[in-house]
């Protein structure tokens, strides 16, 4: 079974190291990225060029990006009836107990801190892997 993640990242640094940490880890994901908050929030909503994006089973969201931050998009995906049940993991550099909170206050699934190194960064996307994508039952939705 082929599983959608919408990968909301700004670096191009960070895409490139969560595209080769998932290809080593699972062929069955599909990684769609999307570099801005706007973006992100215009692929789950299928506005303009997105009108044919899948709905994500999974979203991994930065906090710091341009034009809407995440805390905003991960606010906006809550709100959604559509959108909330949609597993949202933050995985971000900041260590900030402000952040932290106010993610869980917004209904993050779960708050993660980017490693800084490459072995600890892959080990995490196996370990989000190995949680998030194989033990966990995700729900059922629609193609619509």
């Amino acid at each position: 079974m082929r599983l959608e993640i919408l990968l909301v990242e700004d670096s191009p640094g960070d895409v490139l190291l969560t595209r080769e940490a998932f290809r080593e880890v699972d062929e069955s994901v599909h990684l769609h990225v999307a570099s801005d908050g706007v973006e992100a929030m215009a692929f789950l909503r299928r506005e303009g060029v997105h009108a044919d994006a899948p709905r994500p089973d999974f979203i991994l969201l930065d906090l710091n990006l341009p034009k809407m931050d995440g805390r905003e998009v991960l606010a906006l995906i809550k709100e959604d009836h559509s959108l909330r049940t949609i597993p949202t993991v933050i995985l971000t550099t900041s260590e900030a107990d402000a952040d932290i909170l106010q993610s869980y206050e917004l209904n993050a699934n779960a708050y993660l801190r980017k490693p800084v190194t490459l072995e600890a960064f892959e080990a995490l996307v196996r370990s989000i892997n190995d949680f998030w994508l194989t033990k966990v039952v995700l729900p059922q939705h629609s193609a619509t």
